[in-house]
């Protein structure tokens, strides 16, 4: 169920990390100078949600929050309510790729 769609993600991103930024005191020169991207990337980031993925993990290095991006991507690991569902994982096959549809 998608609840948000990609355009309203990359707004609420821009938001959140200009919030993150002045709440840690530093204007748009010193996160561009910090993060080694372009001052004119990180504007137009701020205003239209618009930046590369290599640049958005340099700006969330600098405000220390690398870690927890790459960590909300992990798959979660499976909740068992029996031993017989630890028992029928272990027996089935492990997929090496995705289904098709």
């Amino acid at each position: 169920m998608v609840l948000i769609s990609p355009s309203k993600a990359q707004r609420l991103l821009a938001e959140n990390i200009r919030e993150h930024r002045l709440q840690r005191n530093l204007t748009q020169e010193e996160l561009s100078s910090r993060s080694g991207v372009p001052l004119s990337t990180l504007r137009k980031f701020e205003q239209q949600g618009v930046i590369s993925l290599e640049s958005l993990l340099k700006i969330f290095m600098v405000l220390d929050m690398l870690e927890r991006v790459v960590e909300a991507t992990k798959v979660p690991k499976p909740v068992f309510n029996s031993i017989d569902e630890v028992i029928a994982l272990n027996k089935a096959p492990k997929r090496k790729r995705a289904r098709r549809t």
